[in-house]
C-alpha cells in the first residue's frame, strides 16, 4: 500500500515573549530574539525557515519590550504575521500557546522558540519535520540536537530515543545524547486540558511520553545555543563556517 502524503503545516506558533535574562545586559535594552546571528536576528531566521517550510500564517507572542518586536514584523509578508500579546502577563512556553489556540486553527502546527538557530547543512530541517509527520501515531515531535558538537551548550541532555523515534527522559541517568533544539510539531487539542495561565510545554512532554506519542527527529546540521553574551561571538563563528562550507 502506497503511503499517502503527509499533510503540509501551515501554521506556526513563534515565542518572543522572553526575558531574556540570561542575555541580559543585551536585553535590557534590545528583546533577545532581535539579537542578530549572521547578519540576521534570531526572530528572522526562526520565521525564514517556516516560511521556506511552507508555513503561510505565524503567530507571535509578545510580551518584554514588545514594541521593538512589533515595529520589527509590521511589514513581514512571508508568513504573514499575527501578534499574540502578552504584555499583562507572561504565560510561558505553553500558556502562551494555550491563549493564541484561537489564531492557530484545528491542524497541527509549529511551535518555534525564536532563538532557536542552527547551521543547515543540506534540505530544511523543518520542511524533513513536517514530511515525517504522522498524526496516527504523534502528538507531538520534536526537532533535537546532538548534545555532543552543539555550540555554547553544557548541559546534560534531555532525551533518549530509540529506533522508531519514540523519546524518554533523561530521568536519573547522567547525561542523555538529545536536547531538545526548541521547533516541535504538535496537534492544538493537547491543550484541551491544560491549566489557565503560565506553564511550561514540559507539561506537554511528560503526557505524550506517558502516552507514547512523543517522537523526535535529529536535527541535520549544528546546533547554536546562543544564551548568553559570551555565546554569540562562537554562535557567529560556527554560523559563518557552516555558510562558508555550505555556499
Amino acid at each position: 500500500m502506497t503511503q499517502a502524503s503527509p499533510t503540509p503545516i501551515r501554521r506556526a506558533m513563534v515565542l518572543a515573549a522572553g526575558l531574556g535574562q540570561r542575555m541580559r545586559p543585551i536585553t535590557d535594552t534590545l528583546p533577545k530574539p532581535l539579537v542578530a546571528i549572521g547578519g540576521k536576528p534570531m526572530l528572522d531566521h526562526a520565521l525564514d525557515r517556516l516560511a521556506e517550510a511552507g508555513v503561510i500564517d505565524a503567530v507571535v507572542n509578545v510580551h518584554h519590550l514588545a514594541a521593538q518586536i512589533e515595529a520589527h514584523l509590521a511589514a513581514r509578508t512571508s508568513p504573514r504575521v499575527t501578534i499574540s500579546d502578552e504584555r499583562a502577563l507572561l504565560l510561558e512556553t505553553g500558556g502562551g500557546v494555550r491563549k493564541a489556540l484561537p489564531l492557530l486553527g484545528a491542524d497541527p502546527f509549529f511551535h518555534v522558540n525564536s532563538d532557536s538557530l542552527w547551521s543547515e547543512t543540506g534540505c530544511s530541517n523543518m520542511s524533513a519535520m513536517a514530511q515525517a509527520w504522522d498524526a496516527a501515531t504523534m502528538d507531538m515531535l520534536l526537532l533535537l540536537a546532538r548534545r555532543e558538537g552543539s555550540v555554547g551548550f553544557d548541559g546534560r541532555g534531555d532525551f533518549f530515543r530509540a529506533e522508531d523515534g519514540l523519546l524518554t527522559r533523561r530521568g536519573s541517568a547522567e547525561s542523555a545524547p538529545y536536547v531538545y533544539a526548541g521547533v516541535a510539531i504538535m496537534t492544538p487539542e493537547l491543550f484541551a486540558d491544560t491549566p489557565e495561565g503560565p506553564f511550561s510545554l514540559n507539561l506537554l512532554f511528560d503526557r505524550t511520553i506517558t502516552t507514547g506519542r512523543l517522537h523526535g527527529i535529529v536535527l541535520d546540521g549544528q546546533w547554536l545555543h546562543v544564551g548568553t553574551p559570551d555565546a554569540i561571538a562562537p554562535a557567529e563563528a560556527a554560523f559563518a563556517a557552516a555558510t562558508e562550507v555550505h555556499a
